[in-house]
């Protein structure tokens, strides 16, 4: 007898899931299908996880395929149960190619590939928003695989003006649709993620939310104050929200770090010093990208303040090897950031305060811990889960925001990304000078 396993959570149950139990059934003669349970979903950052472990394992019961129903608990389990069971054969979507070749050594591992052409109007029906991207080009920035993390969000279509991007992205990534046509599109979703850094995001955008669709979009903050006060009120007006893809803003240590520095746990603030290295940021990053990133740090420690700050810049070229030195300096407000551009550099966060330090070291954007060191007491470590490369933190935040009907981010708002839309031109043009 030929067994076969598989895992998921199998969350707000539909047509995917029914097809690859169906394909996995038929690869042998014993179906065994691992249910995750709550606590481990959300070990492995899973969230927004909607249905509980009773109705999921209820689910997949209901279908007739699985012959034996278990539950995956903990990290390492799928090895014990692939032995304890006797499994020939491991299936998993190809979503995860290549994650679990390292089972091969204990049974045939294979990967069906993802299910398309599910009905959007099955997927309406069970409460799951569908997400299109604007590719301006052929990579998603890991934004699919991290979209599956989140319960209730499943990614449909692909757009771009040029013909070969959107068929070669709708290939690799086995979405359900490529579209030509930026109507067609936005009538096939309900979230638009524009990943374009081109000068129509502005215009995407807009026609987006014109649509009452919800947008997501990385680095709003390159566009002018008029042209995002455009957007949020648009948004507003039509009831939806757009939503700046700046990770940090969405992490738990982040905000637990504000909390804190906010309720003077280190005193007054005397000076934030921030280093960021495109090496460890991204090797395909531009110095907007993290200059964005360093001063929303800034805006969110010292707030209003930072309207009148005067700013200083340096800036040092090496052939393609660049520095930018930026000083915000004002009331109350002393913040010194250093960006390096293919620069060997040590990455890192630092609050000076009155009373003590905060440290998060290396690539702080990342932050999943941070450290606060005052006068005659212990360092004291702070850590939270982080996982991935962060994006479904973000993602749970709109899911939030949309089943709350609510108009507007907590985590940025509105006024804060004019704010530092404003920043971001200042310090562009003194560098010009």
């Amino acid at each position: 007898m030929k067994k076969v396993i598989t895992y998921g959570t199998f969350d707000l149950f539909h047509q995917g899931h029914f097809n690859i139990l169906k394909r996995a059934k038929e690869l042998g003669d014993y179906l065994i299908v691992g249910v995750t349970s709550e606590s481990f979903d959300i070990e492995r950052g899973k969230l927004n996880v909607k249905d509980s472990l009773l109705k999921r394992i209820e689910n997949v019961d209901k279908t007739g395929f699985a012959d034996e129903i278990i539950i995956e608990e903990y990290q390492g389990q799928k090895v014990n149960d692939i032995i304890k069971h006797k499994a020939d054969v491991f299936v998993v979507g190809s979503d995860w190619t290549g994650k679990f070749d390292y089972l091969k050594q204990y049974c045939e591992v294979v990967y069906l590939e993802r299910t398309k052409d599910i009905s959007s109007t099955a997927i309406r029906e069970k409460n799951i928003s569908r997400i299109g991207i604007v590719a301006g080009r052929g990579d998603d920035g890991g934004f699919i695989l991290e979209s599956q993390y989140v319960s209730g969000l499943h990614v449909e279509a692909v757009y771009s003006e040029d013909v070969n991007v959107a068929d070669d992205f709708c290939q690799k990534y086995e979405l359900n649709k490529a579209c030509y046509s930026y109507k067609e599109f936005l009538d096939s979703i309900d979230i638009v993620y524009i990943r374009f850094s081109g000068e129509k995001k502005y215009e995407y955008a807009l026609g987006a939310l014109k649509q009452k669709k919800y947008v997501i979009v990385d680095n709003y903050a390159y566009n002018s104050p008029e042209q995002i006060e455009e957007m949020q009120q648009c948004a507003k007006e039509n009831g939806v929200v757009i939503c700046e893809n700046i990770i940090t803003a969405y992490l738990r240590a982040f905000h637990q770090m504000l909390w804190m520095v906010h309720s003077n746990c280190v005193g007054r603030i005397a000076s934030l010093g921030i280093k960021m290295s495109s090496i460890d940021f991204s090797s395909r990053t531009r110095f907007e990208d993290m200059l964005i990133y360093a001063l929303f740090v800034s805006l969110k420690i010292y707030g209003d303040k930072l309207i009148n700050a005067s700013i200083n810049t340096s800036y040092i070229c090496d052939a393609d090897r660049k520095h930018y030195g930026i000083i915000l300096n004002g009331d109350g407000v002393f913040a010194d950031i250093d960006i390096g551009i293919g620069v060997e550099m040590d990455s890192g966060l630092r609050i000076n305060g009155f009373d003590g330090i905060v440290v998060v070291e290396n690539d702080w954007w990342n932050m999943g811990f941070f450290q606060i060191n005052c006068r005659d007491k212990y360092p004291k470590r702070y850590s939270f889960n982080f996982d991935g490369n962060g994006t479904r933190y973000m993602l749970q935040e709109l899911m939030i925001m949309i089943e709350s009907k609510t108009d507007e981010s907590t985590r940025v708002f509105y006024k804060e990304s004019k704010l530092l839309a404003e920043l971001v031109g200042r310090v562009k043009e003194s560098i010009k000078a």
